[in-house]
């Protein structure tokens, strides 16, 4: 495994400033934003599918640095009911599965998605419970009617494009939020359909990540690794539950909040899922995504690569036990 960053960390930096940043910090690897959610600050797939020589001084940025791109990342809503929103989201997936394919790149991360309850809709509809049974409907409706479909359509672009991982974030508050969810759309659709993994959207939904990730790899599911952390306070949560609406700067009164890696569930946890990780068969990135508003971006960074270098094992497992 490689210790990787999210690179819009710094997207107030140009790239070559931003790869220097990070390769200060000794990461080698990083995920590139290209559109939607992340923006685009340092890749803008639509400019560099049609200017070949810009294509090359982005890929000698990361070549005269001995870097390499874990992913392209295109977090979106391409299912939206705002179908204006729906399409410039979509429209930035495909232009990401295409420069992916100009690179050589086989995983483009992205969220699934998230309709609205009907086709009137005007804002996406996040079910969270089965009654009273118009949920149901709803759910029936997204999964059925808009989801599969999309992502049917979706898995077969990016085959023919050479993406053989499409890496879903499961995150709360689009219809793919945990491993259920994930394998269930990955069963309706094709192998393209896989997890970037991300724990701290796990753990305050209660679930273990290394059961996570068993079940996961079992399926041969884990494309991509986001490593982030979160922190539940636990008397926030004893009285309020862990669905918290308030804003993130709220940071005591929250239910849990983001943190560096380390800072949330411990380094022994995190050494139990870097082991879970390998026992599963990953071997890709752990790419940082800092996003703890307790630390300043340089140090909640130099925190998380510190903790993870101390996690993660730079040989190969052994082939054989000897002791045996």
């Amino acid at each position: 495994m490689k210790i990787g960053v999210f690179a819009v960390l710094f997207q107030n930096l140009p790239l070559a400033q931003a790869l220097d940043k990070i390769k200060g910090f000794g990461v080698n690897t990083v995920e590139i934003g290209c559109g939607n959610y992340p923006g685009n600050a340092h890749c803008n797939p639509p400019e560099l599918l049609v200017d070949d020589q810009k294509t090359q001084a982005f890929v000698d940025a990361f070549k005269s640095r001995a870097m390499t791109i874990s992913a392209l990342s295109v977090h979106g809503n391409m299912i939206h009911p705002n179908k204006e929103f729906a399409k410039a989201n979509h429209d930035a997936w495909r232009s990401a599965v295409l420069l992916a394919e100009k690179l050589g790149i086989d995983t483009v991360v992205n969220f699934s998605g998230c309709p609205g309850d009907s086709e009137r809709s005007a804002n996406p509809n996040w079910v969270t419970c089965s009654w009273p049974p118009d949920y149901m409907q709803i759910l029936d409706w997204q999964w059925n009617e808009v989801l599969i479909p999309y992502w049917k359509r979706e898995a077969a672009f990016a085959r023919e494009h050479g993406v053989t991982k499409i890496a879903l974030e499961m995150h709360p508050g689009f219809c793919v939020y945990n491993p259920e969810t994930l394998l269930r759309l990955r069963a309706a659709v094709g192998p393209e359909i896989g997890a970037n993994f991300d724990p701290s959207h796990l753990v305050w939904q209660g679930i273990d990540p290394c059961l996570a990730i068993k079940e996961l790899g079992k399926a041969g599911a884990l494309f991509h690794f986001h490593a982030k952390d979160t922190y539940i306070d636990q008397h926030n949560t004893a009285r309020n539950g862990v669905l918290d609406t308030k804003s993130y700067t709220f940071m005591s009164e929250r239910s849990w909040i983001f943190r560096s890696v380390g800072y949330g569930i411990g380094e022994q946890k995190w050494r139990d899922i870097v082991s879970a990780l390998r026992l599963a068969g990953y071997d890709g990135a752990l790419s940082i995504e800092h996003e703890d508003a307790l630390a300043s971006t340089d140090e909640g960074l130099k925190k998380a690569v510190e903790c993870l270098k101390e996690v993660v094992f730079e040989e190969p497992m052994l082939t054989e036990a000897y002791w045996v």
